[in-house]
């Protein structure tokens, strides 16, 4: 039995790949997204010490790794959702860039 998504009044289940978020693929997606403007505020405002961008960089790697067995698993996504996974991969490229971009002002 699948377990329905924890966002409050979602009632999509929750695929296997993301049961460890408890998320449904539109709502971690949103969860992704929402992180990396934060983050993005917090680099542009000074460049991050160097324990913090390794934290910043380890999560861009692992959500970006789980975007990617979503994508790959097999489920039957449809294209809105193909598309806002993909979005959310360049949200995640442009986070990295923004991160290399604060550290070079820094110098």
């Amino acid at each position: 039995m699948e377990a329905a998504c924890k966002s409050p009044g979602c009632k999509l289940s929750v695929p296997e790949v993301l049961a460890g978020e408890g998320l449904c693929v539109a709502h971690f997606a949103g969860a992704v997204e929402q992180a990396c403007a934060d983050l993005r505020r917090e680099t542009a405002l000074r460049p991050p010490v160097a324990a913090r961008r390794e934290e910043i960089e380890q999560y861009i790697a692992g959500r970006g790794e789980v975007l990617a067995r979503i994508a790959t698993s097999g489920l039957k996504l449809p294209d809105e959702m193909k598309a806002r996974i993909l979005n959310t991969f360049l949200t995640l490229m442009n986070l990295r860039e923004n991160l290399d971009r604060s550290q070079m002002r820094a110098r």
